[in-house]
């Protein structure tokens, strides 16, 4: 993108060691500083650009974002070239609530704490949940404990408490999830760390969470014997999130 020191390419299938992404709405988006965190640490764990190069990117890959409409960039660093790339996509329709299958996925993912190397692989699992008339799939670990979705953070809550799975199992570090526990905390409802399986989450309010959706009730268990419970925090807590949304940093 001339003027922005970014150079326009073609979207190209090639292997990603990080990726990040997040809903940008008329040049409002919700926790950017800490993609841009997420982003740059990731980058540095796996030998990726200097601190210097990767900041100089931000900031032009920031400047080149659209002001008007609804998107959904993805930050990319790509195996072997550690070229830095921005996707830009439009933002699909804006779901408020979710079916999940719940057959009982095993984590396919080989780098469970870093967004990237595992994308493809997540998304196969998506398309074998459509199959099934849900939109997401939980993953489970082989003890037969819930991590998280394939694109997306799993809460619930147990009486008035927020609940997210134990810091030692293998899930991605969710920036929603993470301004979810803050305010749980600042309000007394948690968050509490709890080790669970699929079948204890039956009856219970439960939520896929991401930047993209940001809180998404589960109204439905596909491929389980299992009941979705009242999703009864879902809408105070939505209109919460949703005004967190603050206009892009000006240069």
């Amino acid at each position: 993108m001339p003027g922005h020191g970014l150079i326009a390419g073609l979207a190209a299938d090639t292997q990603l060691l990080v990726a990040d992404s997040w809903l940008l709405k008329d040049g409002q988006v919700r926790g950017l500083d800490r993609h841009r965190e997420r982003f740059l640490r990731a980058c540095g764990d796996c030998g990726g650009p200097t601190l210097h190069q990767l900041t100089e990117f931000w900031r032009d890959m920031t400047a080149a974002l659209p002001r008007t409409g609804a998107w959904f960039p993805r930050v990319e660093l790509v195996a072997g070239s550690l070229q830095l790339r921005l996707l830009l996509r439009h933002a699909p329709p804006l779901t408020p609530d979710i079916r999940v299958w719940a057959a009982g996925q095993l984590d396919p993912r080989t780098v469970p704490r870093r967004k990237g190397p595992d994308l493809d692989t997540l998304a196969r699992v998506r398309q074998r949940a459509a199959g099934q008339g849900a939109e997401e799939a939980v993953l489970i670990a082989p003890s037969g404990l819930v991590l998280e979705a394939a694109t997306a953070s799993l809460v619930w809550w147990e009486d008035d408490t927020l609940c997210v799975p134990a810091p030692h199992l293998p899930v991605l570090a969710g920036v929603t999830t993470g301004l979810l526990q803050e305010q749980a905390l600042r309000a007394g409802v948690g968050p509490a760390h709890r080790e669970r399986t699929l079948d204890q989450l039956a009856d219970r309010e439960v939520w896929l969470v991401n930047a993209l959706y940001g809180i998404r009730p589960v109204v439905g268990w596909e491929g389980r014997p299992m009941r979705a419970g009242s999703a009864a925090r879902a809408k105070e807590w939505q209109e919460w999130l949703e005004g967190l949304m603050e206009p892009l940093p000006v240069e």
